[in-house]
């Protein structure tokens, strides 16, 4: 394997920034308190860290309304910070992403102020999609898109002179309007916004809304207008995986590839990519394109034999027949966490869901190519579904007011230590509150325990990426398909690594292929007859 291509098998953990690590006491995570916690990470043994934003943002999508491109916002530190940041990760091998928002913006980004000073018809406003309504008055939006939050994907403005006048889209809220890339000022911005952290050391980029960015040129109706709203994800196809998208991650591969050629070090391009197959997936890593993309099926999976191995098939065939590798991914900050959403509809204290979380965990790192770990899961934490409304500050409940699917129960900060909140969260004193309120059953949960304990979730992490480290067989590669009895899924990786997993009722262990298994979980090489190297996997 050509190490050089570090990104084709890396383990990257997102931080989510605001809830990971407070160093200053306010409730709210900092860049400083990533920085002190880079130790925990490198003893879990990650390859690196994707940060959500900390640019300046009035925060109404915490971060993801970004209303500068080249700074920290004050809640989360500043320049400085971030460098000392990016210099104690380097220190420790751990590679650091930022994520990137491309498709929108804050609507108090300059830009987009300028644009509202600005008349119809203004350069100003070609930077976005700025449209007259329909009807005689004008009344109506330009067409029936709906945004993915909830209600019309257009806002209409008051002109200078204080008439109604034209409208503006935003796929998301009102207040994230979408950026027109048929407009090469926009492209020109990015490219420089790239270069300035690029500058600052940053060793690649998550990019978000990757599909995104380009609109359908004439803004057409869609057949069914509700579409992403109904199902909160982009499958309007006049809105989404425009064509044009793709020549923009083949100039940000070679602004990357030009970084690269300068130090050797390889920087990476990985898209929040959402399409509706594993062959349309296929071409946005394609070889000049982006490096990766999140492959969201298996997310999506089931909990069933049958299906998992559909989806991992798929993607072995489409994905990595473009010479890309996979990348794996089982939870991120939009989804309920993995727990909680495969023991549903168990009855609660079951302890089902965490044992498929457990057994989804060592199969994600058990198959060839890359895999992202969401902050949190390596602890076994549940979603918290029982925030109070007041607390809530997700927008998709601000626009709907359905608590369906919102994101804040994934997002509650971290538990570090002791038994009561903060949880070692903040440094402030203990009656200091973290920005969303924890749970008592999260002292279960706290870092210091887990450490402690070699049978809890963080061990099993842990062992499962020492041991992919170790083994070659384990990473970029293939896999082949074992015969098993229902309910059991297993491959083998080389001649000499087998992975089973129990998605139903299997007696522990199981025979597969001849090959001995263990029921504890992974076990390192020697510690089976001909040195093979095996895990059984307890999802039952």
């Amino acid at each position: 394997m050509n190490r050089h291509h570090w990104w084709r098998d890396a383990v990257i953990y997102q931080v989510y920034v605001r809830s990971f690590l407070d160093s200053t006491g306010d409730g709210i995570g900092d860049l400083a308190g990533v920085r002190a916690g880079l130790p925990y990470l490198r003893k879990l043994d990650v390859d690196g860290i994707w940060l959500s934003p900390f640019y300046p943002s009035p925060q109404h999508d915490h971060g993801y309304d970004v209303a500068d491109y080249r700074d920290v916002d004050p809640v989360y530190g500043d320049l400085d910070e971030f460098d000392r940041l990016v210099t104690a990760a380097h220190r420790l091998g751990i590679r650091v992403l930022l994520d990137i928002v491309p498709n929108h913006c804050s609507s108090e980004h300059p830009w987009f102020r300028e644009a509202l000073a600005a008349a119809p018809g203004s350069p100003e406003r070609a930077r976005f999609h700025f449209a007259d309504g329909r009807g005689p008055d004008g009344s109506e939006p330009p067409n029936n898109w709906h945004a993915m939050f909830g209600g019309p994907a257009w806002t209409r403005v008051t002109e200078a002179d204080g008439r109604p006048g034209q409208w503006y889209l935003h796929m998301f809220t009102p207040e994230q309007p979408d950026w027109n890339w048929r407009n090469p000022e926009v492209a020109a911005e990015f490219d420089q916004v790239l270069r300035f952290w690029l500058d600052r050391g940053v060793d690649g980029f998550r990019i978000d809304v990757a599909a995104g960015l380009f609109k359908h040129p004439e803004l057409p109706d869609s057949p069914d207008p509700e579409a992403d709203a109904r199902t909160r994800d982009s499958v309007n196809p006049l809105a989404w995986n425009q064509p044009e998208v793709h020549d923009v991650w083949r100039h940000w591969r070679a602004v990357c590839e030009e970084y690269t050629a300068r130090d050797g070090r390889e920087r990476l391009l990985v898209g929040e990519v959402s399409v509706p197959s594993a062959r349309e997936h296929a071409k946005y890593v394609r070889p000049d394109e982006l490096h990766q993309a999140f492959f969201f099926d298996l997310l999506g999976a089931p909990w069933d034999a049958d299906a998992f191995r559909k989806v991992i098939s798929e993607a072995m065939q489409d994905i990595a027949g473009t010479g890309s590798t996979v990348t794996w991914v089982l939870n991120n900050h939009d989804q309920v966490r993995t727990v909680t959403r495969y023991g549903e509809p168990a009855p609660e204290g079951s302890g089902l869901g965490a044992a498929r979380a457990r057994a989804a965990a060592l199969l994600m790192l058990a198959l060839p190519g890359a895999a992202y770990i969401y902050q949190g899961e390596e602890l076994g934490l549940p979603e918290v579904v029982d925030l109070p409304d007041d607390v809530l500050t997700d927008p998709i409940f601000r626009r709907t007011g359905s608590r369906a699917r919102i994101r804040d129960g994934c997002r509650v900060p971290l538990p570090w230590s002791g038994q009561a909140s903060p949880f070692g969260f903040t440094s402030g004193a203990e009656s200091a509150k973290p920005w969303l309120p924890q749970p008592e059953y999260f002292a279960e949960y706290a870092t210091h325990r887990a450490l402690a304990d070699t049978r809890s979730s963080w061990h099993l992490y842990r062992d499962g990426l020492q041991l992919r480290s170790a083994l070659h067989q384990l990473g970029e590669g293939t896999l082949r398909w074992l015969d098993t009895q229902p309910g059991v899924l297993a491959f083998a990786r080389g001649d000499d690594l087998v992975c089973a997993v129990n998605f139903g009722t299997a007696p522990v262990p199981a025979p597969v292929a001849g090959t001995p298994l263990l029921a504890s979980g992974p076990c390192r090489p020697g510690e089976l007859p001909g040195s093979t190297a095996a895990w059984w996997i307890d999802g039952s």
